[in-house]
């Protein structure tokens, strides 16, 4: 097993214009003392607009953000169904068994925690030909108020934990409740992993009524598109809800129906 690539460190482009305004604001100070309410405003308005893109998880002012498929997958009809906050013992076994029984494969962005509480499970999801993706550690709810440092070690344990577990590297990483912290861009980068988020998520966590889930998830549903349900709950290892497991079939039918294809996102990656 070898490390995953290690890139080097790159400032987005939201956080060097970041820099530039807390510079420029403290050289306006120093020039003109009496102006500091102009320069708090300023710096104000960086914060407003910094804090807005980390709860806007399908946004790109952060940096990269992968919401479609490549346009090779678009041309091969491939989606990718994604399961996020696993393993779980009770849920996603009976997942991998919908899946195999309709030839489909998928995305799990797991919590590092429960792939070691759950190896042989995490193997399975990896012999029966899906990815396991970083989701961080712990999944913890404050991950986006985490600065370089905290969000290098937690994702660094995770992605070392998965593969210690697994024998296989993520390549790629969602953020907690796709909340992303303005320094998640630069970390990722350094570590070798893309971001990605979403075209469709299923709001399976909260809700229970499979044909709510089922028509979020197909509406304008395409080729390329990346939907988003839930094979587990963050902090509780038994609390998967199975709402999941009545939406699933339906879902997947509705692919076969439509011609679509359901791949891994390392799949999906790959050029005609």
């Amino acid at each position: 097993m070898t490390r995953a690539h290690r890139g080097t460190w790159r400032l987005t482009t939201a956080l060097r214009l970041s820099i530039v305004v807390h510079v420029c604001c403290v050289v306006f100070l120093i020039l003109y003392p009496s102006g500091w309410p102009v320069a708090l405003g300023a710096v104000l308005i960086n914060h407003v607009i910094l804090t807005g893109a980390v709860f806007w998880p399908r946004g790109r002012l952060l940096g990269p953000n992968m919401t479609h498929l490549p346009e090779a997958a678009i041309r091969r009809h491939e989606v990718a169904l994604t399961f996020d906050d696993g393993p779980d013992p009770e849920i996603t076994p009976r997942v991998l068994d919908l899946l195999d029984q309709h030839g489909a494969k998928a995305s799990f962005f797991c919590i590092a925690e429960k792939v070691a509480a759950f190896p042989e499970l995490a193997r399975e999801i990896v012999s029966r030909g899906h990815s396991i993706e970083n989701h961080s550690y712990n999944h913890p709810y404050t991950f986006a108020m985490l600065g370089w440092s905290g969000l290098r070690r937690d994702i660094s344990k995770a992605q070392d934990a998965i593969r210690m577990t697994t024998g296989m590297s993520p390549v790629f990483f969602r953020a907690p409740m796709g909340f992303r912290s303005p320094f998640l861009t630069p970390v990722i980068g350094y570590l070798g992993l893309k971001y990605v988020s979403w075209t469709r998520r299923s709001f399976d966590v909260f809700e229970q009524d499979p044909e709510n889930i089922l028509r979020r998830l197909t509406r304008g549903l395409a080729a390329g598109d990346i939907l988003l349900l839930h094979d587990g709950r963050s902090h509780q290892p038994h609390g998967a809800s199975t709402v999941v497991l009545a939406a699933l079939p339906p879902l997947l039918e509705h692919l076969r129906s439509r011609g679509l294809k359901s791949v891994t996102l390392p799949a999906a990656m790959k050029h005609d």
